[in-house]
This record gives structure tokens, sequence and C-alpha cells, in this order.
């Protein structure tokens, strides 16, 4: 990455140079925003002036603009699972991993929250505070504008909400679209992260979604999946289709139903074979497997 000064952004992670040393940590250069410091605590003995390092930089709490080696569990322009922890007369806080929590205002509460309890939430800077805050209001911050999305697209889902229709989803961490209960054959949680597809864009821009593919398609894309797995362990793996259906899901994240059919289908087309303790990839399915008519 090329150094440049006026790089730095409030709430998430920047790469800063090393400008001086001081007794309390060193300083960084912050572009626009002047010196920041990394206190001592996270302060290296490799870390040297001139020297870039990867901090992320947030208000402490006095307000300052400082720097951390920590890494939060969420930054600015992202979304996650959070649990409240405390409250006050400004709204609630967040433990979003850092020693001072994240402000929840009460305003940006879609409804009030409860301490304890763990809600979706947005950061973003505060235009006028310039602090980093959160917001359960996820639709005033994230598009629902669904057009620069493809049917079929493969897509990243936070479970932030049900809605009367299902599961309404983060999309990318940048949009927000629906899933359908009737279509929805797993049991999904608030604040859960799973891969998944687009299903259409409707007239209206907004973005229906779906977990898995049509079968046929989900079976070829399984099948690549598979395969590239074998390739990575030689060859072989100890995952056969009497393996429980957890350490398969945990490897595939999809069912036990779904992966036997895939082996079925790369059986019949002598792409693997398949023992009692182990598939195998047969080294001379290889290439007709890269050359086969889908």
């Amino acid at each position: 990455m090329v150094y440049n000064p006026r790089m730095a952004e409030l709430g998430r992670y920047n790469r800063l140079r090393i400008v001086k040393r001081a007794d309390i940590g060193i300083f960084l250069d912050g572009g626009e925003f002047g010196e920041i410091l990394l206190p001592r605590k996270y302060v290296q003995d490799s870390m040297q002036v001139g020297d870039d390092v990867e901090v992320f930089v947030y208000n402490d709490s006095e307000d300052r603009i400082i720097a951390t080696t920590q890494r939060p569990k969420t930054q600015v322009g992202e979304c996650a699972y959070l649990k409240v922890v405390g409250t006050s007369k400004f709204g609630a806080f967040l433990d979003w991993g850092l020693p001072k929590d994240l402000l929840l205002p009460f305003s940006e509460q879609q409804k009030p929250v409860q301490k304890g309890y763990s809600y979706s939430a947005y950061l973003f800077v505060d235009e006028t505070t310039q602090r980093i805050a959160a917001s359960t209001r996820l639709e005033d911050h994230l598009s629902q504008d669904g057009s620069g999305f493809k049917p079929r697209q493969p897509v990243d889902l936070l479970i932030y909400g049900k809605s009367d229709l299902g599961f309404k989803a983060v999309i990318d961490g940048t949009h927000l679209g629906q899933l359908y209960e009737n279509e929805t054959f797993q049991r999904l949680h608030h604040g859960e992260r799973l891969k998944g597809y687009i299903k259409q864009v409707r007239k209206d821009g907004k973005i229906d979604l779906m977990l898995q593919l049509p079968s046929h398609l989900e079976r070829d894309r399984l099948s690549d999946a598979i395969v590239a797995h074998l390739r990575q362990n030689e060859g072989v793996t100890a995952l056969t289709d009497k393996s429980p259906p957890d350490d398969i899901y945990q490897v595939f994240g999809v069912s036990k139903a779904s992966y036997k059919k895939a082996l079925g289908q790369l059986y019949k087309q002598r792409v693997i074979s398949i023992d009692k303790n182990q598939i195998r990839l047969l080294d001379e399915s290889i290439e007709e497997l890269a050359t086969r008519d889908r």
C-alpha cells in the first residue's frame, strides 16, 4: 500500500506512519487529524519512526482521536450484532470490543433496546459531533435498491429482523433484502451470518433472497466445492456420506441430503471413489471434469 497521510479515517482501520516517540506512546501521522497517539501499552519494541503500522482510529473516553492495535468487532460502514451493556440519558451503550463502549443514541433506536440483549447495529460517524455512533435503524443507513445485483449472485447475509413474510437480512454489509419463511428450511437467528443468493430484484427495486440455488445449480456448485476441497487435501477427505450433518454443514454449508446427492453425481461421473472411511478424487477424472458439458 502506498502511504498517504490523508487516508486516516475515523472508526476504521488505517495504515499510518510513525512520526515520533514519547513516554506516553508513539505519534502517528493522521493527515487532516494531525498527530494521533498510539498509547504505550500498544507499542511494540519493533515499531520505529518512519515505519507504517496498522491501527484502528476512534474516540477515547475523553473524545480525543486515538489509535489502538486492538481489533473491534466491527467498523464504520459495517453492521454487527452487538450486546447492550449499559444505558444513560443519552441512549444505550454497546460492547464493540474496545475499552470505550459504543453509543447507540435514542434517536437511532428502531425500538427501545434493553440491557443484556443484542441487536444488529450499523456504525457511522455523526456529522454534528464527529463521534462514532451506532444505529439499529438500518433502513435509514443501508440501501434497498437492488439495481446493482443479479439473480443467483452469491452474497453474505446478516439476519437482522423478522417480518410478516419471513426474515430481513443485510446483504454484503451495504443493502437490505427479504428472505421468505416458506422458502427457508432451517432455523434462523437474529445476528446470524450465512451465505445466500439474490433470488430476484423486484420491479420496485427491492431485493428478494434465497439460501440455496435451484437444485440442479446447487448440485453443480456443491460438486465444484467438493472437488476443490479434495484438491486442497491431497485428493482425500474423511467427510463421507456417513459423516454427521453438523460436520458437513460446517465445511460446505449444506444439508447432509444435499451433500449425498452431490457425492452421488460425482461418483456417477467417475470423479471420485467412495468407501466406508473416505472420499478420494480419481486422478484420471480431473481433465474430464474440467471439460465436462454442464
